[in-house]
């Protein structure tokens, strides 16, 4: 593998170029080796390539000083401090980590807590109709935004924030410990990364830049969206600091309990009671759907506890295709209360089939409630 050319010799500069001297050796070279330029030169691309390659290295101070420091070996691919890379430039800003175990007790000492996304969670109740068909819902909820008095610069109106002294308004502060090969970065403690100080602080945010306020978000939920399902609305969360912009609304779905149907899967079930007429005989009976009222056919010799189909009435499938099904099922009544004249047609239907009716026996009615309670 041919060896690549020093990035200096590349655009033609000492080592000590200035950024303007960078940059106007970089627009000459792309002007003169640019493919489109020399369309008939096959390696015109390469050499357009390697230009831009060294000019994006060296106009960048931070990867300039590393490339000065180990040569082309920084921006070989994985390695850790080249583009993309977590210590791209030779420094890593632990504020922007969440650091776990012995890693985070360590950085402890040197002042680093947990990083703060801003992430807001809340719970979203609907009901078991809106779960089924989808909703479009206001939620009302309160979260930490910039303070609307001093627009998030902590400083009491009508006075104006200094430079913070400690980081010289860059809001964070760079250190070097032994243990880390590499320059750390973390928000400065005085000014909480905004980089400056109000000497007559904001009296609402007590000059954090930041203050509690209440808010409002509509919120689609989709047809078929489940318990515990969540929804994830970006930039409606906390804003962690005044410099940061704020995290995502995390909303939790409750849905919640139904007097009537509960759901199974892509399916509702339901209860739905008949008389032990309809049960023996068969009949059409009106049922309860998601839909509105619905018809329902009964089999005769229909047993209590029977799950009865209604296709298609059930929730919008998972797959995206079509719905589920409502499952019924039967609960038979038994009559409380008998006329003489019904008394008399059910014993002569007791002796019909074999049931003998004597005071040393449960009575037959009796026998009929135990069994469809």
């Amino acid at each position: 593998m041919a060896s690549e050319r020093d990035h200096y010799e590349v655009l033609g500069i000492a080592k000590g170029a200035s950024a303007d001297e960078i940059k106007a050796a970089f627009r000459k070279l792309a002007a003169a080796h640019h493919p489109d330029r020399n369309p008939d030169d096959p390696s015109a691309a390469a050499r357009f390539k390697e230009v831009n390659t060294a000019y994006q290295v060296l106009s960048d101070p931070q990867r300039r000083a590393m490339y000065d420091r180990f040569g082309h070996n920084v921006e070989q691919p994985g390695s850790p401090f080249g583009a993309g890379g977590p210590f791209a430039g030779g420094v890593v800003d632990l504020s922007d980590l969440n650091v776990d175990g012995i890693l985070g007790d360590l950085l402890g000492v040197f002042g680093v807590g947990r990083g703060d996304t801003g992430t807001l969670k809340r719970a979203l109740s609907i009901t078991l109709e809106e779960s089924a068909f989808g909703a479009t819902k206001n939620v009302h909820y309160t979260k930490v935004d910039t303070c609307a008095d001093c627009s998030g610069s902590g400083a009491q109106p009508g006075t104006a924030p200094s430079t913070c002294e400690a980081c010289n308004g860059r809001g964070r502060v760079r250190f070097q410990q032994g243990m880390f090969p590499i320059a750390v970065e973390r928000i400065c403690q005085r000014c909480k990364g905004r980089g400056s100080t109000a000497a007559h602080p904001c009296k609402t945010c007590e000059g954090n830049g930041l203050a509690q306020k209440a808010a409002e978000i509509e919120v689609s939920l989709p047809p078929g969206i489940e318990h515990g399902a969540t929804r994830v609305i970006a930039g409606a969360g906390n804003r962690p600091r005044p410099d940061r912009p704020a995290g995502d609304l995390e909303l939790e779905i409750e849905v919640l309990p139904h007097p009537f149907f509960r759901r199974a899967g892509d399916d509702v079930i339901c209860n739905t009671p008949v008389s032990f007429t309809q049960a023996a005989l068969g009949a059409e009976v009106d049922v309860r759907t998601l839909d509105g009222k619905g018809k329902l056919r009964v089999p005769s010799g229909t047993q209590p506890g029977t799950s009865l189909r209604i296709r298609g009435k059930g929730f919008p499938k998972r797959t995206g295709l079509g719905r589920g099904d409502q499952r019924v099922e039967i609960t038979v009544e038994v009559p409380t209360t008998l006329t003489d004249r019904q008394r008399e047609l059910l014993e002569q239907l007791a002796s019909e089939t074999g049931d003998t009716i004597a005071p040393s026996r449960r009575g037959f009615f009796d026998k009929l409630r135990t069994l469809f309670d």
